[in-house]
């Protein structure tokens, strides 16, 4: 079978997240890294791309890449954007409209409006657009959303999610241009730890229960009196249907490392899930004993099996979970070129509803948080 050939704008030399999509991208052998358009720097970007193999194909603009690419014949069929907040909007709109599908990194636009748009793009012209939400690919989670989809803890009474980590809790670092923007309304938008971490969290409660956050109320506070936006925030949250949520993002919480960690507490048992901790699952059932589910034993349930990537016991991290993305995202191209259904268990990729339902959630926490935690709808207008 043929390879589907990949792109990337964005994620250059020295970039944290570009390796993770380039291991991800090319671990089942699905895509061939095709072109890039690696840096804001035109002679970096080409130079870097050239010495990762991209040749004439490796673009000093994102702009250039899309012209180059709409060009040829054996054009790229996905594209990853992984460029600074502010420019995905753009970028991912020019390349939809121009036929091609696109993985975004979150946050997917930076207001509702621009996120609905998105929408509206992608189902008018058939073209994927996905969103990064990358820790939905841990073989366990999907298992989690399984076990929950067929009733092994009964209805959802509660969900408890926490994205909180330290790493930015040292006061002395405000000036640090590192950080700095992360807080700065001008650059990060109406929201920082929130919009950076929270997001995750809620959208992970979202996947694993299998609704939607209606409404919302959020207890959002600067720490660090210096910043503008929040770098810890407390959110309580209802879904469609009827469980009650609780989440927790924090910048400033020494001696968290990562912090993402998800609860699910059902009428016949509760769930547990921790990404520093991803080979375990624990499943409480009612007047049962706590059980340790493995990632790796074998019949699990086909999202988790199709997912499990290495022999049981050894570790699994963010790379495959992103690798399992990327294999979604070529059996939904695959099944759309030839014409058929999509395999349902790789059917659980991020779309771009869920990056819209992301930034009307940012939105209103942050107003929120600024009315002494009033409730608001967290649904974008078109979803209402």
């Amino acid at each position: 079978m043929a390879k589907l050939k990949w792109g990337m704008i964005g994620g250059g030399e020295g970039s944290q997240i570009g390796p993770a999509h380039r291991l991800g991208a090319g671990l089942d052998g699905a895509f061939e890294f095709a072109a890039g358009a690696l840096d804001h720097r035109p002679e970096a970007g080409i130079d870097y791309g050239r010495r990762m193999g991209l040749g004439d194909r490796a673009y000093g603009s994102w702009q250039d890449m899309l012209e180059g690419e709409r060009a040829r014949e054996d054009r790229i069929d996905l594209v990853t954007v992984a460029t600074p907040n502010a420019t995905h909007f753009e970028i991912t709109k020019s390349f939809l409209e121009s036929g091609f599908h696109v993985l975004c990194e979150k946050p997917m636009t930076m207001t509702v409006e621009e996120g609905e748009e998105i929408v509206k793009i992608a189902a008018a012209t058939g073209n994927i657009c996905a969103v990064n939400y990358g820790y939905s690919g841990y073989s366990l989670v999907r298992h989690m959303k399984a076990m929950v989809a067929r009733g092994d803890i009964g209805k959802v009474r509660l969900v408890k999610a926490e994205f909180a980590h330290g790493h930015h809790a040292d006061a002395a670092d405000a000036d640090n241009p590192r950080v700095r923007w992360r807080y700065d309304p001008a650059q990060a938008g109406v929201s920082a730890q929130f919009a950076d971490c929270g997001i995750h969290a809620m959208h992970m409660a979202s996947f694993v229960c299998g609704q939607e956050v209606t409404r919302l109320s959020a207890d959002t506070v600067s720490c660090i009196d210096v910043r503008v936006l929040e770098d810890d925030a407390m959110v309580n949250f209802r879904m469609e249907g009827g469980a009650v949520g609780r989440l927790w993002t924090s910048s400033i919480a020494l001696g968290r490392q990562h912090g993402l960690t998800l609860q699910v507490f059902g009428e016949t048992g509760g769930l547990r899930w921790a990404q520093e901790h991803p080979n375990q699952l624990y499943h409480m059932p009612l007047n049962g004993r706590l059980q340790v589910i493995e990632r790796g034993e074998g019949n699990l349930s086909p999202e988790a099996d199709r997912t499990s990537r290495v022999t049981v016991g050894h570790a699994e991290g963010m790379p495959l979970a992103f690798a399992n993305i990327y294999s979604d995202l070529a059996e939904a191209i695959r099944a759309q070129k030839e014409g058929r259904p999509m395999d349902p268990a790789a059917n659980l990729y991020p779309r771009a509803e869920d990056g819209l339902r992301s930034m009307a959630a940012v939105y209103a926490v942050a107003a929120s948080g600024k009315q002494d935690g009033a409730w608001l709808d967290a649904r974008p207008p078109m979803f209402r």
